[in-house]
C-alpha cells in the first residue's frame, strides 16, 4: 500500500469541510480560499478547487456574488447558504466524532 495515496485520499476527504469552514467565517474569492488553505498547509490548485466550488454551489450549499474588480473581470465571492450552514454543522459533528475515535485509539 502506498502511504502517499492514503494521505492524498485523507486530504481530499477533508477539503470540502475545510473550504466550508473558511466560508463560514467570511465570503471569499477562489484565490483567497487557495491562499488560506496553503497557509494551513493544505495545498490545493485551481483545477481542484473550481470543480468543488461548482459542485457545492449546484448542491445549494454555496452561493456567490459577482463584485467588480479594478484588475480585470468581476470576481465571484463565495459564501455559505443557509443549507450550507446546516450541512457544515453536520460535518462538524461528524468531525468531532471521528476525532474523538482517533484520539481514543491513539491514547489506548
Amino acid at each position: 500500500m502506498n502511504v502517499d495515496n492514503v494521505k492524498s485520499q485523507m486530504r481530499k476527504g477533508m477539503l470540502e469541510y475545510c473550504i466550508m469552514l473558511l466560508l463560514h467565517k467570511e465570503a471569499a474569492y477562489a484565490s483567497d480560499i487557495i491562499q488560506k488553505l496553503k497557509e494551513a498547509r493544505l495545498i490545493v490548485v485551481e483545477g481542484t478547487l473550481y470543480p468543488l466550488l461548482t459542485r457545492l454551489k449546484n448542491d445549494k450549499l454555496l452561493s456567490y456574488e459577482c463584485i467588480e474588480s479594478t484588475q480585470g473581470p468581476p470576481r465571484k465571492y463565495y459564501q455559505l447558504t443557509a443549507e450550507g450552514e446546516t450541512f457544515l454543522s453536520e460535518l462538524e459533528a461528524s468531525w468531532r466524532e471521528l476525532s474523538d475515535t482517533v484520539n481514543h485509539l491513539t491514547n489506548n
